[in-house]
C-alpha cells in the first residue's frame, strides 16, 4: 500500500492518526512557530507538543500562520509533571487549549508516569489525572487519550482504575532501542506506539552500519531511521528547526528496507544507555 504523510493508523477507539508526526521538543520562541508552519506547508498533518515543552503558544501561532483548516490537523499535547491530579489536569488542559488557540486536541497524554513531585503516590496521582482526562475525552475536548514513557508496570497499575483504556504510549524508540517489554505489552493490548526522538540523540549519525545502509538505498541516515520506525508499526515524531531537514524527513515513502537491514538496524549500538528510567529520573 502506498503511504504518505496523510496516511493513518487507527487507534483502539477508531480515531485515525497520521503515521508520522512533527515533534517540537526543545523548539522555542520564533523557531517553534516557524518550524511548525514549515512542517505543515511541507505536508505534515500531525503536530506533537506538550505543556512541559513551554511552546504551546508558539506551536499554536505556527498552526495559525500556516492557514490550515483546524479539522485537517492532528494536534497532541501532554499533561506536565507538576499538573498531575484531577483539578490540576483540568485547569492546565484549559490553559493548553487557550495557548494552542483551539477548542479541542486530537490526543492528550500523561507525559511521565512517576514525576518527582508525586513519587510517593504516583499510582494514585495517575489515576486522578486519568479520571480527569477521561472526562475531557467524554466531553469531546480530546479525541483520544494516552500516556508517554509508561512501562508495563505503570500501564497495569493504571488499568486497575481506568474506565477507558489508553490509546497511545509515546516512548523512546530509535535504531538500536526497541524496548521489547513495553513494545510487546502495547502491541498485545492494542496501544499504538509513538516513537519520540526517532533519530536518537545523534549517535546513529556516527554509525558505520547506518551510513552503509543509507548509501545502499540512496537515502539519508535520518530517512532510513524513520523508515525503520514505520516498518515496525511505530509512529515516529521527528523534530527539526532546519527547513531542509524538515522537508527531507518527509521523503520516506518511496523505498522499503529489507529484512536483513531491518535486523541490522535493530542492533545498532550506542543508544540503549540513553533510555531514561521513569521511576528514578524525570523529564
Amino acid at each position: 500500500m502506498v503511504q504518505n504523510l496523510s496516511s493513518t493508523y487507527t487507534l483502539n477507539n477508531g480515531v485515525k492518526i497520521p503515521i508520522v508526526g512533527f515533534g517540537t521538543w526543545q523548539s522555542e520562541g520564533p523557531d517553534a512557530k516557524s518550524s511548525v508552519e514549515t512542517a505543515i506547508n511541507d505536508g505534515y498533518r500531525h503536530i506533537d507538543t506538550a505543556q512541559g515543552y513551554h511552546n504551546e503558544a508558539e506551536v499554536g501561532a505556527g498552526i495559525t500562520a500556516s492557514g490550515i483548516n483546524r479539522d485537517d490537523l492532528f494536534i497532541t499535547t501532554k499533561i506536565d509533571n507538576n499538573n498531575h491530579g484531577y483539578e490540576l489536569t483540568k485547569e492546565s488542559f484549559e490553559q493548553s487549549l487557550s495557548d494552542l488557540g483551539t477548542d479541542y486536541v486530537n490526543l492528550l497524554l500523561i507525559h511521565w508516569p512517576n514525576p518527582i513531585k508525586f513519587r510517593e503516590n504516583w499510582a494514585e496521582a495517575n489515576a486522578e489525572t486519568w479520571h480527569a482526562m477521561e472526562e475531557i475525552y467524554q466531553a469531546g475536548k480530546a479525541k483520544a487519550i494516552g500516556v508517554s514513557n509508561f512501562r508495563p508496570k505503570h500501564l497495569k497499575e493504571l488499568a486497575k482504575t481506568a474506565s477507558v483504556a489508553p490509546m497511545v504510549d509515546q516512548i523512546f524508540l530509535a535504531p538500536g532501542v526497541l524496548q521489547p517489554e513495553t513494545v510487546s505489552y502495547c502491541q498485545e493490548n492494542n496501544i499504538q506506539l509513538e516513537a519520540y526522538s526517532p533519530l536518537g540523540t545523534g549517535d546513529i549519525f556516527k554509525s558505520r552500519d547506518m551510513s552503509t545502509i543509507a548509501q545502499r538505498y540512496h537515502k539519508s541516515i535520518s530517512q532510513v531511521a524513520l523508515r525503520w520506525s514505520l516498518q515496525h508499526g511505530f509512529l515516529p515524531l521527528p523534530k527539526s528547526t532546519n527547513p531542509q531537514h524538515i522537508q527531507e524527513n518527509t521523503d520516506i515513502f518511496d523505498f522499503e528496507l529489507n529484512k536483513e537491514d531491518m535486523a541490522k538496524i535493530d542492533k545498532i549500538k550506542g543508544l540503549k544507555d540513553k533510555i531514561a528510567d521513569p521511576d528514578t529520573v524525570e523529564f
